[in-house]
This record gives structure tokens, sequence and C-alpha cells, in this order.
């Protein structure tokens, strides 16, 4: 019988083949047939289930030579001393590559491959034995070749999905196979029947390492894929935890800090709040650390809209963990507020609202005079979103009974921007949130709304009447200009000689 399977391995022909087959297949190494370095980038046009074409992505693969592949026996024909051995003679059949470019070409083959790694999934779903080494082995050794590969250079101007692009996604043309090896590879590291001892040994930092460079592909259904992937790493393989959140910061980096292009930060992030969410208290330093150095700072890219929402989930995760980061965060997001791009700044009077929903007022005092300049500034915006934005803000419950536990040190701030926006705000519902909010200063407080009022008034005067005197002291010099024009008695600024340090010397 083991002569049986080795037979219906696959072997290298007699005749060479004159066309060797890419590596757009989800295929690497294959033990029965040689590798070449060969190149190849599709860039055939997949019909999609929408109306409009799917673009597809050009991931470059390694090839190898693909001969007559022979089916192999079903599981459910041997018995179970040989089910093993037929596992991992299917393994070694999934790594011949495939050229997905052309649909017509090894049509038998490609479907020979999909049934036996079909046929691998219904195996580890059984579950009926434990997975041994050979079998481990063997096993990564097909996800490194059919999953690792280089992803062409990014010609967009920014990561897939940016807020300000509406192109399409870029859609893997090997998917009927990609998508069968990592429903193997998650139930592989799902599975029961993994020893996490002998596992780590394969799922190494190597493997671990390629695996997150994936999460740059441009087609979502793998990002998906990946991230559920990585989240079973996470939880099962223990020892690797401290690598993999090193790894993942560096990305993170590299995109804030130098190329602010990656089409896999959302996904890294979503995975990564519930990480945040396990994390043991009292907080490590490290962990804060990642707070600090690397989520505060992912507010900085111009494409925040496309991971905002999870970015916002992981810093309410971190307050609601330790209540005292909320200064931090509050202070980060202050020091990265974009002054010149209206949708992030509407992005950041959001989040900045969930945060001081689950900010207590011993934290929020310590940030309460930059807090509450900045929404007064974006009160009076001229963009009407973002003004809108922030007098919403104004009307949320918890910082409506924050204001009024600290009206003297507010009201002060917001009773200006109320007032410019009531006498020259172009935007109809604007002005008339602004009269609201003014409303319900005034019934919080009216004393003090009247003090404000009269202060700005009495500001207002002053500003006037030092731009007027200012305005006639610029008229007064210039007629004095007029009549006292400039004569050659007037000093002229000359230059001081500078004598050279060895004449000087000498003197």
């Amino acid at each position: 019988m083991w002569k049986q399977f080795l037979g219906k391995l696959p072997r290298k022909s007699s005749k060479s083949d004159p066309s060797p087959v890419s590596a757009h297949a989800h295929s690497g190494g294959n033990a029965a047939t040689s590798l070449n370095g060969n190149r190849i980038s599709s860039g055939n046009v997949v019909p999609s289930r929408f109306t409009t074409v799917k673009r597809t992505a050009s991931a470059i693969f390694p090839s190898s030579v693909v001969t007559s592949i022979e089916p192999l026996l079903l599981f459910k024909d041997v018995s179970n001393a040989e089910k093993k051995n037929l596992f991992i003679c299917k393994l070694n059949l999934c790594c011949v590559i495939f050229d997905f470019s052309d649909p017509n070409k090894n049509p038998a083959e490609k479907d020979m491959k999909r049934q036996a790694l079909i046929d691998l999934i219904e195996y580890i779903d059984a579950g009926s034995s434990r997975f041994t080494e050979s079998m481990i082995s063997a096993s990564c050794k097909m996800f490194s070749s059919n999953l690792f590969r280089a992803f062409p250079s990014n010609t967009r101007s920014g990561i897939a999905g940016g807020e300000t692009e509406e192109e399409e996604p870029l859609f893997e043309p090997a998917w009927s196979h990609l998508q069968l090896v990592y429903d193997l590879l998650l139930k592989f590291i799902e599975s029961s029947s993994l020893a996490v001892k002998i596992g780590k040994k394969y799922v190494d930092h190597s493997f671990i390492l390629r695996l997150l460079h994936l999460f740059d592909s441009e087609d979502p259904r793998e990002r998906e894929c990946l991230k559920a992937i990585l989240h079973r790493i996470y939880g099962k393989f223990m020892v690797h935890r401290p690598f993999i959140r090193k790894v993942v910061s560096n990305i993170f980096y590299q995109f804030v800090f130098e190329t602010e292009r990656h089409n896999g930060i959302a996904e890294l992030l979503e995975v990564f709040g519930s990480v945040i969410s396990g994390f043991a208290l009292p907080l490590k330093e490290e962990h804060k650390m990642f707070l600090w150095r690397v989520l505060i700072p992912l507010h900085r890219p111009k494409t925040l809209g496309v991971y905002h929402q999870q970015l916002t989930y992981c810093l309410t995760q971190y307050i609601e963990k330790e209540p005292q980061l909320a200064t931090s965060v509050i202070s980060g997001l202050l020091r990265y507020w974009p002054v010149t791009n209206s949708q992030k700044e509407i992005m950041f009077l959001s989040e900045m609202e969930e945060i001081l929903e689950i900010t207590n007022e011993v934290e929020t005092q310590k940030c309460l005079l930059p807090l509450f300049q900045r929404i007064a500034y974006c009160i009076k915006s001229f963009h009407f979103q973002v003004a809108e934005r922030a007098l919403f803000l104004l009307n949320n419950d918890h910082v409506i009974s924050l204001a009024s536990r600290n009206r003297q040190t507010i009201m002060p701030l917001l009773l200006p921007a109320l007032e410019r926006n009531i006498r020259s705000h172009w935007n109809l519902p604007v002005l008339n949130l602004t009269r609201n909010v003014k409303k319900m200063l005034c019934e919080m407080d009216g004393e003090l709304y009247l003090a404000c009022e009269n202060n700005y008034e009495q500001e207002e005067l002053e500003q006037k009447t030092a731009e007027e005197q200012r305005r006639r002291t610029w008229e007064r010099l210039e007629t004095t200009a007029v009549f006292q024009p400039l004569t050659i008695s007037m000093p002229a600024l000359v230059t001081p000689a500078i004598v050279p340090p060895v004449v000087a010397a000498l003197s």
C-alpha cells in the first residue's frame, strides 16, 4: 500500500515542459517538482458577481514545472493506520503551482488540487488523531509554499480604500485555491490535534513574520482570513506573543513615520483590540508604551478614515482598563489635531466624544483648559460640518454635566465662539444649534453668563479701540513720510571689515 501512495505522487516528466506555470496559484516549493526563479505577473480581469469588473492583483509566486497529476485516494478508502501517510501525500500534492492568469490552462489539475485541499479540511475537521511531527512539518511546508509570496509595488496614492479614494479593491485571481489553503490553516491552528509543544517549532518566528507581511495584500478577503488566523496563533502560542507585538509595532512605525502605505492597518488594529481587552492589570510598561508610541501617533496619517473605528476601539479599551491613561489619550489627540483637514477634524471630534463619555472627571480636569479651547475653536469654524459636530458634542449629556460642574472655567471659553457664530456664521443650521447651546448655558448659570457676556463685549470694545488707534498711527506715519522725504544725511549701514586670523595674530 505504501508503494501505491508513492506511485500516486506527481513525478517529473521525461520531456521538459516548454511552458513553466506561474506561481499565481497558491503553491510554492514542491517536493516532487523542481522550482525555478521566474517572476510571473498576471493582469487578467476576473468577472465580478457585481455589475462592475473586478480588478485583479498580481502577486509574485515562485514557479515550478507542472506535470500530469493523478488523483490520490480518499481517506475513507484507507485504513486508520494509513491515513497519516495519505495526509502527507496530499499535502505534497498541494505544493504544485498553477497559473491562474489563464483560466484555460491546466483546468483538470487545478480541480484535482482543489479536491485534495477539501479532503484535507475534512480530515482535520474529523479530528481522529493527534498530528505527528512529520504531519505538522509537511503542513507548514505546504502553507508556506502556497501563501508566502512577494506583492508588487503599490502604485496608488495611499492605502487601499483611503478616505478620499473610491477605487475598487484588487482581487487575487487564484483565490479559489487560496481560500481553501487559508481555511485549512485556520482549522489546523484551531485543532486540538495540534500539540503546542511540537507546533511552535514549525509555526516559528520566521513563519509568523512572513504571515504578518501578507496583511499588505490588496485583496480584502485575504486580509479577513489573516485576521482570524493571527488571532488564533496569538491565543494558542503564548510563547510567540511578545514577538507578534514587536513585529506589528514595527509595521505601524513604518506606516506612520515612513511610507503611509499599508493595506492591513484596520485588520491589525481589529486583532489588537481583542488583544488589549485581554491585558492583565495592572498594565505592563510595554503595553503603555504601545499606546503612547504606536496607537496615538496613528492619528497622524491622512488616511485615518480607513482604520479610525478600530483605532478608537483600541484607545477606549486602554481607558477602561486603566482610567489614568485618559489624560495621555486626550493630550495625544490635541497634539495631532488636524487644522487643515476638515474631514479628519470631524473624526477627531467624534472620537473625543467617545473618550469623554468613559473618562472620569478627575482625569478630565488635568486637560480641561486646552480641551475646551480646541472645542471653542471648532465651534467658530467656517466649515459648517466641523462647527455642527462641535455643537453636537456640547449637547452630549456627559459633556453638559462636565461643563456644569466646571462652568467657571468653561463658559468664558465657549461664549466668545458662540457670540461670533450668532453674529457672522453663514450656515442656518449652525446658527440654530449655536442659539440652543447659548440658551442652555444661560439656563445653567444666568449670572455667570451675563458676566462673561459683559467681559466679551468689553474685550470687543477694547479690540476695536486698539485697531482704530493702530490705523490712525499708520495714517500719521504715512503723512509724515510724504512731507519729509528721505535725505542723504540719513545714516547708512556700513559692514565692518573682517581681519584675517593670520594678520590678527601677527599684529
